[in-house]
Formats: C-alpha cells, structure tokens, sequence
C-alpha cells in the first residue's frame, strides 16, 4: 500500500469518527433515556440494544424459524425510533443475511446506530457451522462483514466464541492490529472465562464481554460479573429473556409445538420439567410488571440490567410490534423489593 492509500484511510478513518463523535453528542443531548459507558471505551449504550440473531432467518443451524425481511427491517427502524442507540448482530447469525438486512434497514433510517458484530464462527457450503480464530480467518471475516454491512467501521468488533482455546491470543493480536488499522473502534469478546479474559489482557485491553445472562441462567455471577466490574470491562448479556420463555407469551402449548428449524425445541428450559416452573416464574414476572404497565419480558431485562456489573442488555425483536413491547426496558428499573421477591421465587423453586 503506497503512502498515500495510508493517508486517504487515515483521513477517511479520522472523518467517521469525528461524525460519530458529533452524532453520539447531538443523540446524548436530544434522547430522554439514560446512557451507560462501555466499559473503557468512547460508546455510550442506551441501557438496550436490539439483537440480530432471529432476524438472520430460518435456513441454518440455529434459527428461530421462519422470518420475513421486512418485518425484521421495521423492527429494526421501529427500535431506533423508539431511543435504542445500538444493534448487535453476528456474521454467522442466518449465514450473513443478519448483518446484510441490518445493513439495509440503517441506510434507509435517519438515525445511525452503533453497529456491532461478532467474528469467529464460520459455515460451510452445506450450511454448517465451525471455528476459526486464525489471523487470516478473521481478516477475511471483517471484510465480508463490512461490505454486508455497509459500513466502513464497525463500532464494535467481538470474537464470538473462545475456540479453539490455543489460538486466543494470536486471535486478539489480530483484533488489535484491525483496531489499529481504523476497521473497527473497539474490541469485544463474547463467551469468554476469566481465564482466557486474563490471557489477552496481557496483549491489549480488553473492552467488552457478552455473555449469557438472565434469572435463569446466572453462573456468570460467581467470578465473571466481578471481574469484568474490577477491570472495567463493559457486560452486554445476550438472552435476557431467555430466547422468548420470559417474554410473557411463551406458552408450554407453544413451546412444544415450536417449528422444527427453531433451535429452542432442543434448549432443556423450553422441556419437561424446567418448562412448568418457568411459566410459573413468568406468572409472577407478569404480576410485577402489570402494576407498571409493563411486560413480563421488561421485567425479565430489568432484573439483569440491576446488577451493576451489567452495561446494558441485548433484546431481540422480529417485528415491530414485539419492539415496541420491550422499548419500556429503556427506562424501566425494579425496586430492590420486586427484586428480591423474584429472588425468593429462584430460590424456592430450584429444578
């Protein structure tokens, strides 16, 4: 690359993000919802985000089933309408189709989101699904994502999964050197242990984790949730509503009769005999969020979004309606009393 290619990328890359900077302070100053810092980094996160993993579509390995396009485009202008400030998607999520129906549903808004994405999970022309953390693999990752995308930065890059486990640290060499090339602002990790989020550490900081996290999945609270509050690494959990069982529509007479190509057919919290306690757990859910006006599912959010290790949540959503449900999860919070009734609940009813 002749020297001036470095200077057009390095102006093109300083450019972007000085209009970043003036779009984040313009939307901090004119957005009535609170923001929260990711972790070491400049993006101030809207306490949720709209995930883009349903919205891939239903041909591959982990779908939800059957998605139309334009249902998932009206979901996504309609949560950008609504305050949320940030979209997180993944290049595996539909075999690139997420990142590609994200990308055309922010040209066509007036707002400009932050736009997340995830690396490291690739498929093959058979559709299924392997991983890579080589150097190579994941440049060629970020190309393909960027041009899905339609963007020249992504706001922030995330190594989806640890594995293999030996090449974690190769892998973050390589996130760091995109970094610094301008391809992408900040790097993430998703699914990460505190071991592995030591190992990198030593090569550069390390900005965010995403990782599974809701009232009925919360192993991260033993060691991960404090040290990533000690290390100011920011926490963005996935499935805070458990894959839809807190939504306050899952049904056991839906649950059992989900689409075959929906991957939570085979999730133990969707079966016998989790499934009767969880819908009793979501009558109780309802009962609080009925004396606010709110859903099941915003309280689900809230109760993750209480703990102070969390940044903000990731919130799916298929259609507009299904958003604009969940957009209360901007600003809804729980007293520490509602909190600790649904912890005597957890508590009570162990399975």
């Amino acid at each position: 690359m002749s020297g001036f290619d470095i200077l057009r990328k390095q102006q093109v890359f300083r450019t972007a993000l000085l209009s970043r900077i003036i779009y984040v302070c313009l939307m901090t100053q004119t957005s009535s919802h609170a923001v929260r810092t990711l972790g070491n980094s400049d993006l101030h996160l809207t306490s949720i985000g709209l995930g883009a993993w349903a919205i891939g579509g239903g041909d591959w390995q982990y779908a939800w089933g059957p998605q139309d396009d334009n249902d998932s485009i009206q979901a996504i202008h309609r949560a950008l309408d609504s305050g949320i400030n940030w979209i997180d998607t993944a290049a595996v999520y539909g075999l690139g189709h997420s990142e590609e129906v994200v990308g055309r549903a922010v040209k066509s808004s007036s707002h400009k989101p932050y736009i997340f994405t995830k690396c490291s999970r690739l498929w093959n022309p058979d559709g299924t699904i392997y991983s890579s953390l080589s150097p190579e693999s994941l440049a060629a990752e970020l190309e393909a994502s960027l041009r899905r995308l339609g963007v020249e930065t992504i706001d922030l890059y995330q190594i989806h999964w640890p594995d293999p486990d030996e090449e974690i640290e190769a892998a973050w060499e390589a996130m760091t050197r995109f970094r610094d090339q301008g391809k992408v602002r900040w790097i993430g990790v998703s699914n990460y242990s505190v071991e592995q989020m030591k190992r990198i550490q030593k090569i550069a900081p390390v900005t965010s984790l995403q990782p599974p996290y809701s009232m009925l999945r919360r192993a991260i609270e033993t060691e991960i949730l404090p040290f990533t509050l000690a290390n100011n690494i920011g926490v963005i959990n996935y499935s805070p509503m458990l894959s839809g069982m807190l939504t306050g529509k899952m049904t056991a007479e839906r649950a059992v009769s989900l689409p075959a190509n929906d991957w939570r057919r085979k999730n133990v919290e969707f079966s016998e005999p989790r499934l009767s306690r969880n819908m009793r757990l979501v009558d109780l859910l309802c009962e609080i969020g009925s004396g606010h006006g709110v859903t099941a599912g915003v309280v689900a959010v809230a109760w993750t979004l209480h703990h102070p290790a969390i940044t903000a949540a990731i919130v799916g959503g298929r259609s507009g309606k299904q958003v604009e449900e969940t957009a209360a999860a901007l600003d809804f919070r729980l007293s520490q009393s509602e909190y600790e009734r649904i912890g005597k609940f957890l508590e009570a009813n162990q399975v």
